[in-house]
């Protein structure tokens, strides 16, 4: 818990302030569980890897029109993933994998949204005052929107194409044919391509953007153990 709000604090995720008048608050609580949560962390051979604990907002007390509009945010296809996965190996390409921290946070909102003080957290003498967001929280019906906006955005800036067909896939060219391919599945990424120093310097500009977790070579992801070794790569999910 401790974490989790320092991360908020850290993202300048929200102010304190006087709720104006007209406003409601949303609640928020405090999510440990982990069945649907994905809060209890597992490695590829399904052991318990960390806990978490998030805190999320009420988002079903959300009013379409005034509190949200879009909510709708691309992840890859799991088609698309083995598709990459196939290309690293007829091309002998290293895949590796980062995992962005508390990644809604980051999202920008553009509505005007209050939400209560989190239970063990309410600050003494301004039990009274809300905070007001200034981006988002897990639970809120347009953080998704707005974390894709924000990495779409971010790719954009970075000289990297968006592919048409599938949105949350993108590539980046270079002068002598190097080329990075990132395939984004909502705080989950992973990417290849041919050149070392691409991969370098897209590493270093994501932790730069973001709070990251380098994963190293891709292992485990979306439940799918993967191997690389010089004889090639092997997907399963045993």
């Amino acid at each position: 818990m401790d974490k989790e709000i320092k991360s908020i604090k850290k993202n300048n995720t929200w102010e304190l302030t006087e709720l104006l008048q007209g406003h409601k608050t949303i609640g928020v609580k405090w999510v440990f569980k982990s069945s649907s949560t994905r809060q209890t962390k597992l490695n590829e051979k399904g052991e318990i890897h960390k806990h978490k604990a998030r805190l999320v907002a009420k988002g079903y007390k959300q009013e379409y029109g005034v509190d949200y509009t879009e909510v709708l945010a691309p992840v890859a296809w799991h088609d698309t993933i083995r598709l990459v996965i196939s290309m690293e190996a007829q091309n002998s390409w290293p895949i590796f994998q980062l995992d962005v921290k508390s990644a809604f946070l980051h999202g920008e909102l553009q509505e005007q949204v209050y939400v209560e003080q989190p239970a063990c957290y309410v600050q003494p003498g301004k039990e009274k005052q809300v905070y007001r967001l200034k981006k988002a929280l897990y639970g809120l019906k347009q953080a998704p929107r707005a974390w894709y906006s924000h990495m779409e955005a971010y790719f954009a800036r970075e000289g990297f194409q968006k592919c048409p067909y599938e949105h949350p896939l993108f590539t980046k060219s270079g002068e002598e044919g190097q080329i990075l391919i990132v395939c984004l599945y909502v705080d989950d990424l992973i990417y290849t391509g041919n050149d070392v120093a691409m991969f370098n310097d897209f590493k270093k500009s994501m932790m730069h953007e973001f709070d990251m977790s380098d994963l190293g070579l891709m292992h485990y992801f979306l439940g799918i153990e993967v191997v690389q070794s010089s004889a090639g790569i092997s997907i399963s999910q045993k």
